[in-house]
């Protein structure tokens, strides 16, 4: 997927076991995090970091939603053990991951940022190895460049 591809809608189990369908949670920009693994060190790291300036996402209009091929348990236990103020996406069929190419050649999760718009187009899209993340302050500078395109 790239800037200004339509997405098409998914429908995807959350850490509670509820069904989470992307078009009826496009009331704002929703940034999907695709992410390799529960409970490992950068993942931890970077969802934690997404969580604690949460507020700052959505000041800026943007749902923040992580997603990878972990079981609903796996995602209860590791939202829990974060204290995750947001939804994390279990894609155990990877069918959604192949979707926007977030497979890598382990047949494991890239570390990919989607950010999808109100009119279900991509905005940006970028993603980084596995051993590092794209921090809040990278993806609100970009959160910023849209909303100013928007106004104009």
């Amino acid at each position: 997927m790239k800037a200004g591809d339509l997405v098409s809608n998914f429908v995807l189990k959350d850490e509670n076991g509820n069904n989470f369908e992307l078009y009826k949670n496009l009331d704002k920009q929703l940034l999907l995090a695709f992410y390799p693994k529960d409970d490992t060190p950068v993942c931890s790291t970077q969802l934690n970091d997404y969580n604690q300036n949460l507020d700052d996402f959505i000041k800026h209009g943007v749902k923040v939603v992580g997603i990878s091929t972990d079981s609903v348990e796996s995602h209860s236990t590791f939202c829990s053990k974060l204290k995750l103020n947001f939804p994390l996406l279990a894609d155990e069929d990877k069918t959604v991951s192949k979707q926007f190419d977030a497979v890598n050649f382990f047949g494991m999760n890239k570390r990919l940022l989607v950010l999808i718009g109100t009119d279900k187009k991509v905005l940006w899209t970028d993603s980084t190895m596995s051993i590092t993340y794209i921090k809040t302050e990278e993806i609100l500078e970009k959160v910023k460049l849209f909303s100013i395109k928007e106004l104009t």
